[in-house]
């Protein structure tokens, strides 16, 4: 005769309590690491890109830049941040725009525009732009940057692109 597969009942509450206990186990224990590790997991911090409203595009005089300030709100992880932005519009023609940013290419300062000169001025280390942002003097190793733009139904966008 073999052997026989019998279980004792004290055996099956054994099995019957340890499969309970990790069933009520794993049923606490994921749903919170899924809460601790969730804004890990979707943060996002570099590559983000967003277009950015500027408003209607006559409110940017033709030849003159124009400054143009925006905070963003970042939410990474459980940190949140504020960053301000800044850039100047040139709007050269009634559809040809140029949008330049306000950090200084050498050491990422901010710029600003002196109508009197018609220059932009890095005060850090005398960094001189022309009207387009191409460097005339001073340290810089490069133009300003440009930011990529549409015009949408008479409204004025840029794209930024963080990181």
């Amino acid at each position: 005769m073999g052997k026989s597969h019998e279980v004792s009942r004290r055996d099956f509450v054994k099995i019957v309590t340890g499969v309970a206990g990790t069933v009520i186990g794993a049923g606490i224990t994921l749903p919170a690491v899924g809460y601790v590790l969730d804004p890990a997991i979707k943060s996002g911090g570099s590559g983000k890109e967003n277009w950015i409203a500027l408003g209607p595009l006559e409110k940017y005089p033709i030849g003159e830049p124009t400054p143009f300030n925006f905070t963003r709100t970042e939410i990474n992880g459980w940190e949140k941040t504020f960053s301000t932005n800044g850039l100047f519009v040139l709007r050269k023609s009634d559809t040809e725009v140029e949008v330049l940013s306000n950090v200084c290419t050498h050491l990422g300062c901010r710029v600003a525009w002196h109508e009197d000169k018609g220059e932009f001025i890095c005060p850090c280390h005398d960094g001189v732009f022309d009207k387009d942002g191409n460097v005339i003097s001073g340290p810089p190793p490069r133009p300003l940057d440009n930011y990529e733009y549409k015009i949408e139904d008479g409204n004025l966008f840029v794209l930024f692109k963080e990181g």
